[in-house]
């Protein structure tokens, strides 16, 4: 089958032609992406968080209840495996065991060593999907933590979970978490601390709020083992998407997401370059000779980079 049979036939719903065409973007192959017209209609809804928060239970809520409107599509964004590269799938089997009969399309992508919490090739599998008729797109990324903070900019609606006694908020708002929220979401609320979490929260918002008084990332508590506030949540979501269209801010959005799509295409390539640089001999021989005998470092970067780009930092 070629690629634009497997185009038609994933806008039909066949899942192994979807699955297909994933793969593709994920090796980057350029031939599938004059064959890629995007609708900009489905709606990209991203959770992020630490691990252990109880994403990919309420991911699975989300999409369970969202596939009443349409078709939905879940992106789990999951660490590479150390031997294959692969995902390690268990954001996946979790979401399996709540989703039931829904009929929502899973994939587990590999973030294949970025450190912003979404895999390189995620941009241009959201675009794909839209293009092949989802309606809803969820993005649980892979929970690293203070640099996960990419989901912003690829989605339209970021949630940030966290769990009552999710430790010390000033180092949460270090993390940039806060600034990224457009939902908060309070998981295992029926633990102790609940109310000590959400009036935290409700602090660092009226501590780091800024001259754009339009939107206030309203604070929802669920209970992920009984789905005890996912409607309220998609409630909040709801809001937060009529607040984009009011604004006129969905374009804005997207240019994120093309921009975020382009730097981390732009940054494989260099990331190619500089391996193979590196393994120069005129390159190995310097890195021998500072490693053996000290020297000076920045010598080195000024010939990598008059190597890779014909001219040095000054």
């Amino acid at each position: 089958m070629d690629i634009s049979d497997e185009v038609e036939a994933a806008s039909a719903g066949s899942r192994r032609a979807i699955g297909r065409l994933l793969t593709r973007v994920e090796r980057g192959e350029r031939d599938l992406e004059a064959l890629i017209h995007p609708r900009n209609q489905a709606q990209i809804i991203g959770l992020t968080g630490a691990p252990g928060v109880g994403k990919s239970t309420i991911t699975g809520h989300l999409a369970a209840r969202l596939a009443r409107r349409g078709r939905v599509a879940v992106m789990a964004i999951d660490p590479s495996s150390p031997v294959s590269g692969g995902a390690i799938l268990g954001d996946r089997i979790r979401m399996d065991s709540v989703l039931g009969e829904a009929d929502v399309f899973i994939r587990s992508m590999a973030t294949r060593g970025s450190e912003g919490g979404l895999s390189a090739a995620a941009p241009a599998a959201f675009r794909l999907l839209d293009a092949i008729g989802f309606d809803v797109i969820i993005v649980e990324t892979v929970g690293v933590g203070q640099v996960e903070v990419d989901i912003a900019a690829a989605a339209d609606t970021t949630v940030v979970v966290v769990t009552p006694g999710w430790g010390d908020a000033i180092q949460a708002n270090k993390a940039g978490l806060l600034e990224v929220a457009d939902v908060f979401v309070i998981n295992k609320a029926d633990r102790p601390g609940a109310s000590d979490t959400r009036r935290d929260l409700e602090l660092m918002l009226d501590l780091t709020a800024t001259n754009d008084h339009s939107w206030r990332a309203p604070i929802v508590a669920t209970i992920g083992t009984s789905a005890e506030g996912i409607e309220e949540l998609i409630g909040a979501i709801d809001e937060h998407d009529t607040a984009l269209e009011a604004q006129d801010l969905r374009g804005q959005r997207r240019r994120a997401r093309t921009l975020l799509e382009v730097r981390s295409r732009v940054g494989l390539v260099v990331e190619s370059r500089l391996d193979a640089a590196l393994e120069t001999e005129q390159i190995s021989a310097r890195i021998d000779s500072v490693a053996a005998d000290g020297g000076d470092t920045l010598a080195l970067v000024d010939a990598l980079t008059e190597l890779l780009f014909g001219f040095s930092d000054p």
